[in-house]
């Protein structure tokens, strides 16, 4: 005759089943929460270094910037001595050549700028001191040029350039430190669901850290890198 088994063998047979379903459930829980651990733990570390590339940026534009606007503020300053020289040595060449002082309109002409010479031949080309129409002085002509005015001008827009590069390349540094915390989060979320002995409960807070760490996946992927 076929064994038959007793009621105490078998609701400890269906305890012990109940128990290794039981055991699995938890391994495979433990299991999803150490890949969670290591993913997050990986992009820690890229937003991290991230963060301190973008930063580094950040002050190496910033510095090209003010060394940009140091040459600016050089260059207008020559440039506006280079005007005073212009102005100052036409202004004496007009009063001797008007004087018909020949000589000394000569001696103030041989010491015009190259740059200032060009815009000086084309006025006397428009007979300025018979056509009233002619432009008022050399500057006002289209062939005067101010190399120095043009460097600072070029400064000046590099300068602007590079300390809006700056401030980009601060907010992309700023976007993957917020990521960081996002991920800190996750990181806290995934400790605080090892505590719970209820598998419910643990398992609600790892879906939540889910969620956020595939968040700042996103995020991750989505951000320039330096």
């Amino acid at each position: 005759m076929p064994e038959t088994l007793s009621t105490p063998e078998v609701a400890h047979a269906i305890a012990h089943h109940h128990k290794s379903r039981g055991e699995r459930r938890e391994q495979r829980v433990e299991i999803v929460e150490a890949i969670l651990l290591a993913v997050v733990a990986v992009a820690t570390a890229w937003s991290g270094y991230q963060t301190a590339r973008w930063d580094g940026r950040q002050a190496h534009l910033y510095g090209l910037s003010s060394k940009e606007r140091a040459a600016e503020t050089r260059a207008t300053t020559v440039s506006g001595q280079q005007r005073l020289y212009d102005t100052s040595t036409f202004g004496f060449w007009l009063q001797q050549t008007v004087a018909s002082h020949r000589e000394s309109a000569a001696l103030f002409e041989r010491r015009f700028r190259p740059e200032y010479r060009v815009a000086f031949d084309a006025w006397l080309k428009t007979d300025p001191l018979h056509n009233p129409r002619a432009p008022a002085g050399p500057i006002f002509m289209p062939q005067y040029h101010n190399a120095a005015a043009e460097r600072a001008a070029r400064a000046g827009a590099q300068a602007a350039a590079d300390f809006e590069h700056g401030t980009a390349a601060r907010e992309t540094g700023d976007r993957y430190l917020r990521n960081t915390i996002l991920l800190a989060t996750v990181l806290f979320l995934t400790a605080l669901a090892q505590k719970f002995k209820v598998l419910a409960v643990r398992i609600s807070l790892i879906a939540v850290a889910a969620c956020l760490l595939v968040t700042a996946l996103y995020f991750v992927v989505t951000y320039p890198a330096a």
